[in-house]
């Protein structure tokens, strides 16, 4: 792996870490056409850790009142800890049947139509108002549900947990930042499991300059792309991103099957 696709890497993992297009999809694919072969299950969790640095500066107060288990706080850690269980058992019991979909990336096109179509349901029929605080205790396991489908690469992880947060009556503002909020644990769960492998699997030719390349690249686009859902969720213009994820998804399979 090059420096320059290190940084590649890295800028499509934090814009589409947040944007609602699947970040391990796109890696997935940009992985495939560049021809990348090692250790790229490792590498994307570097990425993957990267992007929560820019969650850790835009939320900074509201997780150190999650932390402190502040009074105003109490209820929404409750329910990030109910939305992060499904995810954390489901990514434990399949994990070597997900990491097998990383290699197929017509099977990811795919799921970016799927993604595409959560998407367009969820701008055409989500009018929610409440806050977090206003769901019921079983509301963020749904969420939880719905996060844990996006370990498969092409459903994106911000659009499944904010379409299912918009359709069951969030409004905009607060779906994003639980959306942001619970991929905290998920991601950094997820690297710590991957990092047991080190010591077996080991970095192979992966370089730390190679490494800090990619995640540094990673962080600031992925401050960049928080910024930018946050204003197109106001908007209204979530279903805008529908037609980016059908638009690639049907070039991904119609190109990855003319490569085969």
């Amino acid at each position: 792996m090059s420096l320059f696709q290190a940084v590649f890497l890295g800028l499509v993992q934090g814009l589409t870490e947040f944007l609602p297009i699947s970040s391990s999809g796109h890696l997935v694919l940009f992985q495939h056409f560049f021809q990348i072969k090692e250790n790229q299950m490792l590498f994307n969790v570097f990425l993957h850790l990267g992007t929560l640095i820019p969650i850790f500066i835009i939320f900074r107060i509201e997780i150190k009142e999650i932390l402190l288990f502040k009074k105003n706080r109490r209820r929404e850690t409750i329910f990030i800890l109910l939305a992060v269980i499904p995810t954390g058992i489901i990514g434990i019991l399949f994990e070597d049947f997900f990491e097998s979909l990383f290699s197929n990336p017509i099977s990811t096109g795919f799921m970016l139509l799927i993604t595409g179509i959560i998407l367009y349901i969820t701008e055409k029929y989500s009018s929610g108002d409440k806050d977090i605080e206003n769901l019921k205790f079983w509301q963020p396991v749904i969420v939880g549900l719905a996060q844990s489908g996006a370990i498969i690469p092409g459903i994106s992880r911000s659009g499944s947990t904010i379409a299912a947060s918009l359709l069951q009556g969030l409004n905009r503002t607060s779906a994003a930042r639980f959306s942001f909020l619970i991929s905290i644990p998920v991601i950094g769960g997820a690297g710590i499991l991957q990092f047991k492998d080190i010591n077996t699997a080991g970095l192979g030719s992966l370089k730390i300059n190679i490494i800090l390349a990619g995640v540094i690249s990673a962080a600031l686009s992925g401050f960049f792309a928080i910024k930018f859902l946050l204003k197109i969720l106001k908007e209204g213009k979530l279903i805008y991103f529908s037609y980016y994820c059908w638009i690639i998804g049907i070039f991904v399979i119609i190109s990855a099957g003319l490569l085969k």
